[in-house]
């Protein structure tokens, strides 16, 4: 068996533990009062931290401004410390979740309701304005050039406050409408008394006009004619009068109607008649239509023969055949003859010259006196 050193394993081991008791006896004073100093440091930290935690911050609301000191770390948990409750359409000028520092200022706008009627319909919303026009650009509703708005842009805003908007448009628009046409009217010496006759017919013209239509929440209250221009002249309508007497059918039972001094002659008569033509004739070939070797060359309707200062050819439905007249300017002259052109108030002057007859052309508006078969003497 070996020989186990006790004695110097026993010397080893108090050598060591003599170490160990005279490093604790060294060092143990300094490790204590460090860790006192810590302690004390960490207490006037967190006593420090504690202080530094408090805040001062300013509130306005609603136009109130308040100090509040607070440890809250957040506007959200501030307010809620403060039992400060913000609407749903109150206005903050910081967002809910901002972080608190000294010194900081939030301002809280209160809405009040508005009574907004626009485009048809009357809704409540929320404004924290203070005028309407302030109101109406937060609500983001748009206000036309000619819209009406009550109240007034500049009018304060108060809890519920009717605001009112017409909307108002104009339109401009192109009608036609027609002119009526006049009536004219016109005597006709060819057309008898009583009678009318449309000589030409009427026709309506054509205006062009713009108009201006004023809608209000889409109802027209105002049109008005800013232009007006005549795309199309009117016709009058002529209407002929009738001036000419009715053919009276003449007989030596006819009544005189008066008696009437014309040079050395006086005679009575038994129709006047007014705006009568005078033509003229003469023997020739021309104006009869017969050569002189014809049989009834220069013979008469009534079997005379012609005679300048007697013959004129009338219509027989106007003056008898036979019977006297006195024409004005022309004098005492007979009803022998006819023509084809000779009808209503016209009557051929024989006349012995054809040169003469052609000279004498058409001339109208004679009086001519109708007396009868007996021709009237000189006094």
């Amino acid at each position: 068996m070996g020989v186990i050193p006790t004695e110097e394993t026993h010397v080893k081991r108090s050598s060591s533990m003599s170490f160990a008791m005279r490093w604790k006896h060294e060092n143990l004073r300094p490790i204590l009062l460090s860790a006192l100093f810590s302690i004390v440091m960490a207490v006037m930290f967190a006593l420090l931290l504690y202080g530094i935690s408090i805040k001062q911050v300013e509130l306005v609301v609603g136009g109130e401004t308040k100090q509040f000191k607070t440890r809250q770390s957040t506007l959200s948990a501030f307010l809620a410390e403060q039992q400060i409750a913000v609407g749903e359409y109150d206005k903050v000028s910081a967002a809910m979740d901002a972080k608190l520092k000294h010194g900081d200022k939030f301002v809280i706008e209160r809405a009040v309701p508005v009574q907004l009627t626009a485009d048809g319909k009357t809704e409540t919303r929320y404004t924290v304005a203070k005028t309407v026009e302030g109101a109406l650009e937060e609500l983001q509703v748009e206000l036309g050039e000619l819209d009406k708005l009550t109240p007034a842009k500049e009018e304060p805003i108060t809890f519920n406050t009717p605001i009112q908007i017409v909307r108002v448009q104009k339109l401009i628009e192109e009608q036609t409408e027609p002119i009526p046409f006049d009536t004219v009217k016109k005597n006709d010496p060819n057309l008898l008394k009583g009678k009318e006759q449309v000589v030409t017919e009427g026709k309506e013209g054509v205006l062009e006009k713009t108009v201006e239509k004023v809608f209000e929440d889409g109802q027209l209250v105002a049109e008005n004619v800013v232009d007006t221009k005549v795309a199309q002249e009117s016709v009058n309508q002529i209407v002929a009068l009738g001036t000419k007497n009715p053919v009276v059918v003449l007989s030596a039972a006819s009544p005189n109607i008066d008696e009437v001094t014309k040079g050395d002659v006086k005679f009575a008569y038994k129709q006047i008649l007014n705006n009568v033509t005078l033509t003229a004739y003469s023997i020739d070939p021309k104006s009869t239509g017969k050569t002189s070797d014809h049989p009834q060359y220069g013979i008469t309707a009534s079997g005379t023969k012609v005679s300048e200062g007697r013959t004129i050819a009338v219509d027989p439905k106007v003056i008898p055949i036979g019977w006297w007249v006195y024409i004005e300017g022309i004098g005492l002259r007979r009803a022998e003859d006819t023509g084809s052109a000779v009808k209503g108030n016209i009557i051929d002057v024989y006349f012995e010259n054809p040169d003469y007859a052609k000279r004498f052309g058409m001339k109208r508006g004679y009086k001519v006196y109708v007396i009868g078969k007996e021709k009237p003497t000189a006094n």
